[in-house]
């Protein structure tokens, strides 16, 4: 019995590691507490701790936020949405379908545009969440090109959880800082990545987060990023 202890406590522990953003962690609570969030419309339920006069005014900025179809992760995706709207930001939803998307943790979610449709000149910034369900756009040949153009086009590109994994793929980390959940750090470095391991990376006008717990700090860069400039014409 001793022996079993001693390598299934680590097991365990390392399952737990492995999936806090490429999985479902947090029990019950974690992901009762993501469907109250996306019952209530994401807003105050998702979290987000800034108060409106704290935030930059983003009136008349233009945000699309690219989720998997299935098991995007709840929280990334809800927390910084309900913190960009609160300062004023329009924000839309690209998915590979627009049935609704169930986030990993049971959110539910109807996008507003097909991938495919997004046109990178119509936003300010694109936003690639992450969840299990990122994997869908690795080797997306329309989301690299989405990145790729917002990139070129001087937009604010940004990537959280395993979703950086896209950016690299697409060619836009390539001697860039970044950062991406843990386990996929490989991938970052070897399309050429700097890989931090930091919480949330900003590179110029390309940001990067680890994960669940900084969504809210991605959401605030994101929001800093788009008031350094001019607001749409």
């Amino acid at each position: 019995m001793t022996v079993m202890r001693a390598w299934v406590v680590p097991m365990l522990l390392g399952v737990a590691l492995v999936c806090g953003c490429a999985g479902q962690t947090g029990g019950p609570t974690g992901a009762a507490n993501a469907r109250g969030a996306a019952n209530a419309g994401g807003a105050a339920a998702a979290g987000t701790k800034m108060d409106a006069a704290e935030l930059p005014d983003l009136e008349g900025r233009r945000v699309v936020m690219v989720i998997a179809h299935r098991d995007f992760r709840d929280e990334e995706l809800l927390k910084p949405k309900a913190l960009l709207e609160k300062a004023g930001a329009r924000v839309a939803v690209a998915s590979s379908s627009l049935e609704p998307a169930t986030g990993a943790l049971g959110a539910k979610v109807t996008p507003d545009v097909l991938l495919k449709d997004v046109d990178a000149g119509d936003y300010e910034a694109v936003v690639f969440i992450g969840g299990p369900g990122a994997k869908e756009y690795w080797d997306d040949r329309t989301a690299h090109a989405l990145a790729r153009a917002g990139v070129e086009q001087g937009k604010v590109v940004a990537a959280i959880c395993i979703a950086p994994v896209t950016l690299a793929n697409a060619g836009v980390l390539d001697g860039k800082k970044a950062t991406v959940w843990r386990t996929e750090a490989g991938r970052l470095r070897a399309q050429g990545a700097d890989y931090t391991g930091t919480d949330v990376e900003v590179e110029g006008r390309l940001i990067t987060a680890n994960g669940p717990e900084a969504a809210e700090d991605f959401g605030k860069a994101i929001a800093e990023a788009l008031a350094g400039e001019e607001g749409p014409a």
